[in-house]
């Protein structure tokens, strides 16, 4: 797909891999709505990268419409979306306390799985309706943000690795689904990426989870989770699949 002059929709845009995302997109000409729930993080994005700011919880299905609309209505109909927004509170199932809290569980699914398919599916009903563009007659790209935990999840992570296998197992149906209007679906999964929840972590922790890594031994960037992005949307070629961006990573049980 050509970016230049598109519209493309970015939650959890206000940091991290989001925040790389909105700034790669918007390099190649692409016009950018910057979605978080922090309001004040989103606009220095958009304000940085000539973007507009939309505060919005993805999870909730009229905050969502309106954010879609909004997008709209500044950029035209949406052609790229990509749902960075996610949680990733830990929690035993059992802990010194007893089990663990059901609304702690219910909240990490809510925002990861539910806010990825509630933007996922008004997105796709936008997209639904674009003209199509030149090549291979493609009218938009949804690229959704799992993680390696999904496959390696450890102690403690059996909210977030619910999650994130949730969003891995929607993408092939979805994209399946999708395909006859020229909208392709993705799944990256990253590894131990340097984003705000890595970054309050001491350096000596940092520097020994990046060690861990086979190759390169290091915690990733959000910049190389943004080329991956940019890859996707230009190989029409890849759709329904998720792409691990681990370094070759298989995580121990704790």
């Amino acid at each position: 797909m050509e970016l230049r002059g598109q519209s493309a929709l970015v939650t959890g845009g206000g940091s991290g891999l989001g925040a790389a995302t909105a700034a790669a997109l918007a390099q190649v000409g692409a016009r950018v709505a910057v979605i978080d729930l922090n309001e004040a993080a989103a606009a220095e994005v958009a304000a940085r990268i000539g973007g507009i700011a939309l505060a919005c919880d993805v999870s909730n299905d009229s905050a969502a419409a309106d954010a879609v609309a909004a997008a709209r209505a500044a950029h035209g109909p949406a052609r790229v979306l990509v749902n960075c927004a996610g949680v990733g509170t830990p929690g035993r199932v059992v802990g010194r306390e007893g089990p663990i809290q059901l609304t702690a569980f219910a909240r990490v699914v809510h925002v990861n799985l539910i806010g990825t398919f509630n933007m996922l599916r008004l997105v796709a009903s936008e997209m639904s309706v674009n003209e199509p563009m030149a090549d291979d007659s493609e009218r938009g790209v949804i690229i959704n943000t799992a993680s390696i935990a999904a496959y390696d999840g450890q102690i403690g992570q059996a909210a977030y690795a619910a999650s994130k296998g949730g969003v891995v197992s929607l993408t092939l149906p979805v994209a399946r689904e999708l395909a006859r209007f020229g909208i392709r679906v993705m799944t990256i999964a990253p590894g131990l990426f340097h984003t705000p929840m890595l970054a309050a972590l001491p350096a000596e922790a940092q520097a020994s989870l990046g060690a861990s890594v086979p190759y390169p031994p290091r915690l990733g960037v959000p910049e190389e989770y943004a080329a991956l992005v940019l890859h996707i949307c230009a190989n029409r070629m890849l759709n329904g699949e998720t792409i691990r961006l681990d370094g070759a990573l298989r995580m121990a049980p704790r």
